[in-house]
């Protein structure tokens, strides 16, 4: 099960799945790019949904383990970016930020983990963000909804280790994401180029690796901590960002 599955990484971590043999059931709030990876990829299930609304939650993990038998990964893409200054942050934006990016994975971590622990067995793998290490201007929501988010991934981990069922997070850097072009502006080259080089009005450092991230290179990540590959791995926080938070 993997939410967030429309476009960007999601969409990226259900072709890795695929290509690792996985039927997914891919979950989005809106159903155009599910539905279109389910036309292409013949072992993808879409899913509707609005990971904020609990009620919904339960009853679709619910319908894809009818359907599909028991959900043995679980990865929490879902997300949204609502930027401005903490004195201009209305409390909408943080309200909407936070019932997503945070309760959001709150709910299909319950749902799915209660039924993970029942059978011994399970991977939930959260995205996060490098934001929720390093401070950003303009980004206060984001960044303290994804460290709820990485805190809350952690402590289900230790909860459910004994269980068998490990629990960890990826934390990206700035991707090539519909996201994060919002972010850019017009101007795209230069902005990915700041991004790139660091921006120190902003007291950002660059990327030291050169590259933006591909979705497909926190795919990767994802697939190996859901793994077997990673079966002694729990409670890990992994930064995939070309080194940009210098692991601070």
């Amino acid at each position: 099960m993997v939410t967030g599955a429309g476009q960007g990484i999601g969409a990226a971590v259900v072709r890795a799945l695929v290509a690792e043999g996985a039927v997914v059931a891919a979950v989005d709030r809106d159903p155009g790019g599910i539905d279109a990876l389910a036309a292409e990829l013949p072992s993808v299930r879409p899913y509707a949904l609005d990971v904020s609304d609990a009620r919904a939650v339960d009853s679709t993990v619910e319908s894809i383990e009818s359907r599909l038998g028991p959900i043995g990964v679980l990865v929490n893409v879902a997300g949204i970016l609502r930027t401005a200054p903490v004195v201009e942050l209305t409390d909408g934006d943080w309200a909407d930020t936070f019932a997503v990016n945070t309760t959001g994975v709150f709910h299909t971590s319950r749902a799915v983990g209660r039924r993970m622990a029942d059978r011994g067995r399970g991977a939930v793998v959260t995205v996060g963000s490098n934001a929720a290490g390093v401070p950003r201007a303009g980004m206060a929501a984001y960044a303290a909804s994804k460290a709820a988010a990485t805190m809350f991934t952690r402590c289900l981990g230790l909860e459910l280790a004994r269980s068998g069922v490990r629990c960890n997070v990826v934390s990206p850097g700035s991707t090539d994401t519909a996201m994060q072009r919002a972010l850019w502006g017009e101007d795209a080259e230069a902005a990915e180029r700041r991004v790139i080089e660091g921006d120190l009005g902003a007291w950002r450092v660059g990327i030291p690796l050169g590259r933006i991230a591909a979705p497909a290179d926190i795919a990767e990540a994802v697939v190996f901590l859901a793994s077997d590959r990673a079966r002694h791995i729990t409670m890990h926080d992994l930064y995939v960002d070309g080194g940009a938070t210098l692991r601070a």
